[in-house]
C-alpha cells in the first residue's frame, strides 16, 4: 500500500507545531522546519543539517516539499513576470510577480477558475473547477521568491523578493477562506515569510460574512473590486452583489477599519467605456463613500479595462479616466490611475485565465447567450 506523504505547504504555523507533536517532537522544530522551507526555500529534509537525523529520518518517510510545478514562465517587455502552475487534473492557475523601484509585488491564485463571474473579468469566463489547497496558495509564493532569487544571485540584490503579496489572482480568496487564511499565516510569521499586515491584501469582491470573518481571524489590507456606485449597475458587473448589495457592502468595510492594519479601504474600479466612467457616477461614489449611510475611509484605484474578447466593453479613454480621478480627488479621496502591466503576456488585471477544467459549465452557458 502506498504511503500518503503529507506536504508540509499545506500546514500553517499551529497545524506543524501539531505535526511535530505528532511524531513526538518538541514545538521548536516546527520553527526550525518552517525557517528551512520558507525562509530558505529548501525541500530536502536531507539540507535541513540543524534537524537531528532522526526528524530527517521520519519526515523522509512520511512527509514532502511539494509547490505546484510550473508549465510555463513568461516575462514581459516591462519586467513582469507570469508562471502558469499544474494544479492537477487538467487544471493550470496564473501568478504574476511585479517588480517596481520600491517593491515586488506577487498576485496570488485561490482558486482554479471563479465562480463570481464578473463581467469584466476573463477568469470568470473559464469557469469553476475547485478551491485550492493551503499548500497550493503559499507554494506560488514558495515557488516565486526562490525562482526570483536564483535569478538574481550574485547581483546586488535585497534578500527578499517579494515585499508585498496580493490575493487578486484567479478566483475569489473568501470563497475558499480557511485555506486563504492558512496561506496568510505563513506570510505573516516570522518564522515563515515575516510579511507585514499591511504588505499584505486580500481583494474580495464582496462576500460580506467573510469579511467580517476575515477581521476576526487574520486582519491584513483589504481591497474591494468595487465597479459601480449603485445596485443596478453592480448587479450586472458583479453578479455577487445582488446577494451582498452596497449598504451590507460598504458596513462591513466601515467594521473592517477597526481591525485592519491600514485606516483605510481600497475601491478598486475598472473603467468601462460608457459603462461606469461617466461624470454622474463618480459624483455618486463620492456619495456613497462620503455621506451614505456607512461612510468609509477609502482611496480608490481606477483600473484601465483589459480587454480580452467580451464583446461591448471597451477600455474607457484616458482623458475619461483623468477626468472621473479628478472628481474624486476634488472631494478630498485619495485616487490613482494603475499602470498597465504585463498586457503582452495576459498578466494584467483581469487578464488572468490558466486552464479551468470547467464543472459550472459557464463556457457552454456563455456560447449559448444572445449578443447583444
Amino acid at each position: 500500500m502506498t504511503t500518503v506523504l503529507t506536504n508540509l505547504l499545506d500546514l500553517n504555523p499551529v497545524q506543524l507545531r501539531e505535526y511535530c507533536a505528532s511524531l513526538d517532537e518538541k514545538p521548536f522544530r516546527a520553527r526550525q522546519l518552517q525557517r528551512w522551507i520558507h525562509q530558505s526555500g529548501v525541500g530536502d529534509f536531507e539540507q535541513m543539517t540543524d534537524l537531528a537525523k532522526s526528524l530527517r529520518g521520519k519526515l523522509s518517510h512520511c512527509a514532502r516539499v511539494a509547490a505546484p510545478a510550473v508549465i510555463a514562465d513568461h516575462v514581459s517587455a516591462d519586467g513582469t513576470r507570469k508562471w502558469l502552475l499544474d494544479v492537477g487534473e487538467g487544471n493550470a492557475i496564473e501568478t504574476v510577480f511585479i517588480p517596481e523601484d520600491d517593491r515586488g509585488t506577487l498576485c496570488v491564485s485561490t482558486q482554479a477558475g471563479c465562480t463570481v463571474n464578473c463581467l469584466f473579468c476573463s477568469t470568470g469566463k473559464q469557469g469553476f473547477s475547485r478551491n485550492l489547497t493551503t499548500g497550493e496558495i503559499i507554494g506560488q509564493l514558495w515557488m516565486a521568491e526562490f525562482a526570483l532569487r536564483a535569478m538574481r544571485a550574485g547581483e546586488d540584490a535585497p534578500a527578499r523578493q517579494i515585499s508585498n503579496v496580493v490575493l487578486m489572482g484567479m478566483g475569489e480568496p473568501l470563497l475558499n477562506f480557511d485555506a486563504s487564511v492558512g496561506a496568510l499565516m505563513l506570510m505573516l510569521d516570522d518564522n515563515a515569510y515575516g510579511l507585514s499586515r499591511r504588505r499584505v491584501t486580500v481583494s474580495t469582491s464582496g462576500v460580506v460574512p467573510m469579511i467580517d470573518r476575515l477581521a476576526k481571524t487574520c486582519p491584513v489590507a483589504l481591497a474591494v473590486s468595487l465597479h459601480a456606485p449603485n445596485d443596478a449597475l453592480r448587479d450586472r458587473l458583479v453578479p455577487l452583489n445582488r446577494k451582498h448589495p452596497l449598504a451590507s457592502l460598504m458596513a462591513a468595510c466601515r467594521r473592517y477599519l477597526d481591525a485592519a492594519p491600514r485606516d483605510f479601504v481600497t475601491f478598486e474600479y475598472c473603467m468601462l467605456d460608457g459603462v461606469n466612467d461617466a461624470d454622474s457616477h463618480a459624483k455618486e461614489l463620492v456619495d456613497l463613500v462620503r455621506y451614505g449611510p456607512s461612510p468609509v475611509s477609502c482611496k480608490f484605484n481606477l483600473i484601465p479595462f483589459n480587454a480580452f474578447g467580451m464583446p461591448g466593453l471597451r477600455r474607457s479613454p484616458p482623458e475619461r479616466i483623468q477626468a472621473f480621478a479628478g472628481i474624486l480627488m476634488d472631494a478630498g479621496i485619495v485616487t490613482t490611475v494603475r499602470k498597465t502591466r504585463g498586457d503582452d503576456i495576459d498578466a494584467a488585471c483581469g487578464m488572468l485565465a490558466g486552464e479551468v477544467q470547467d464543472r459550472t459549465h459557464i463556457r457552454r452557458r456563455l456560447m449559448q447567450m444572445p449578443r447583444c
